[in-house]
């Protein structure tokens, strides 16, 4: 590890630079019109791979973007640790909220990154922590400090859903075959306090068209005598919350897992200033389901948010219009036990029948995935903890996120195995708004503390073998 240590610090500026040049490109896998980019992302991901000692490296095509996979065998006898990420971003819309060009990487200093921070669609989602392993096993790689094989597979659709990935992983379970998934796309609870995610929501993503007159009319002739899609859509989404916040479907908390009150205190004593959490938002108070404390309500709690709502005249000056059409994008985050499929069902039927006769609706299912679990009692969840007290100085505690990374779920059903999620990210880095970042002190940690994993896995599978 000595040798290791040095290698990385000699490397130092190198592997911020070839970050840098993979966030010029505008990997935006949901806007077709930057399909030539995410192809371009891909190779950039691949000849990384190569040039850090990878066996065998492919660019893997599918039905939409391709899939890159590399792979480094040492021993067949051994373990094999398959690392997960994704190279895709999101858009980087409102364009004209970002203080810097999202796709012109910068390193700013802020009081929460004191050693600087880049500025970057997907600095840290996913780009900065994918490429983080890449670093770390290069720098095993050329120091003889790989204990055991490593396979990589970094989609380029994670942003919309990994809508080939699992016909990808079925396809390839041999060439998949591993011991433990290991994921960095989550977050620690600060750069003071690791944090090891142990649980996600899952997610339910709906698009919902409510279509009232056959055309726009003018609102002084037709206001009043004929109904406005938007002002239908407004009150039908308002009516989807109670007075308590609980949403207000039929069936929707049926299947819930309740968290018993010894794990909800557990939870609540992670570092937490609400103070705080006002003051980083500029909000007055919090707000959400009645009987829960913030922590709670952004983990163990499922929500239903409206994404995106629009229709009608919405540029310069007035126009007085009744609009034909209205639309909202809404995603609901699930919990342990609530079926993604099924909760999308509840919701169309439900949101068809709060509809007057005076218009139609139409609800469109996007993409979902199933929350997840996973134990604090596997080696790799005990590698992950030893590795990140090494280079953290501290026990990082077990945390449940808000977001969603259905694919976690998925790879446990389609090739049989765990994942161990070990993020460097810190809530506050903007990831999906306007100015992403990622510290540099994250990011260099993250290339430290891999290796530890290694290490500590390899330690804890022959342990568990005796």
């Amino acid at each position: 590890m000595d040798s290791l240590k040095k290698y990385l610090k000699a490397n130092k500026k190198r592997q911020l630079d070839e970050l840098m040049e993979l966030l010029k490109i505008p990997s935006v896998s949901a806007d077709p019109k930057y399909k030539k980019d995410v192809a371009k992302a891909a190779k950039s991901i691949a000849k990384h791979l190569k040039d850090a000692g990878a066996d065998m490296v492919a660019v893997c095509e599918t039905k939409g973007h391709p899939i890159v996979y590399g792979e480094k065998i040492i021993d067949p006898k051994l373990p094999t640790v398959l690392v997960y990420g994704h190279y895709d971003v999101q858009p980087a819309d409102p364009v004209e909220l970002w203080t810097s060009p999202p796709f012109k990487p910068v390193i700013k200093k802020t009081k929460i990154h004191p050693q600087g921070a880049i500025y970057a669609r997907g600095a840290c989602d996913d780009k900065g922590q994918a490429f983080m392993h890449i670093k770390a096993f290069e720098a095993m790689n050329k120091n003889n400090a790989l204990p055991c094989n490593v396979k990589f597979m970094i989609e380029g659709e994670e942003e919309v859903g990994s809508v080939n990935l699992g016909e990808f992983c079925k396809k390839n379970k041999k060439k998949l075959a591993n011991d433990v998934i290991l994921i960095s796309d989550t977050s620690i609870i600060s750069n003071k306090q690791p944090s090891i995610t142990v649980g996600l929501r899952g997610l339910s993503y709906v698009e919902v068209e409510v279509t009232g007159p056959n055309k726009d009319l003018h609102s002084g002739v037709y206001g009043g005598a004929v109904a406005n899609p938007i002002n239908i859509l407004t009150k039908m989404i308002a009516s989807l919350h109670d007075k308590k916040n609980k949403i207000n479907i039929p069936g929707f908390y049926k299947d819930v897992a309740t968290v018993s009150k010894k794990d909800r205190a557990e939870m609540n004593k992670a570092p937490f200033s609400i103070n705080n959490y006002k003051k980083a938002l500029d909000v007055k108070d919090v707000y959400g389901e009645t009987g829960y404390t913030t922590l709670e309500r952004a983990s163990i709690r499922p929500t239903l948010d409206v994404n995106g709502i629009w229709g009608g005249y919405i540029g310069e000056g007035a126009k007085t219009v009744l609009p034909g059409k209205a639309y909202a994008k809404i995603s609901m985050r699930l919990v342990p036990n609530q079926d993604p499929d099924k909760i999308t069902k509840l919701f169309q039927k439900h949101f068809e029948s709060l509809a007057p006769k005076s218009v139609k609706v139409k609800v469109t299912p996007h993409h979902g995935g199933e929350p997840a679990v996973t134990p604090t009692n596997t080696i790799e969840y005990k590698a992950a903890h030893r590795a990140m007290k090494k280079t953290f100085g501290k026990n990082p505690i077990p945390v449940r996120g808000g977001g969603s990374i259905p694919i976690v779920s998925m790879f446990e059903k389609i090739l049989g195995v765990k994942s161990v999620l070990m993020g460097f990210g810190l809530d506050s880095d903007d990831i999906h708004s306007p100015d992403e970042h990622y510290g540099l002190f994250n990011y260099y940690r993250g290339i430290e503390t891999i290796p530890y994993f290694f290490q500590f896995y390899m330690e804890e599978h022959k342990k568990s073998k005796k």
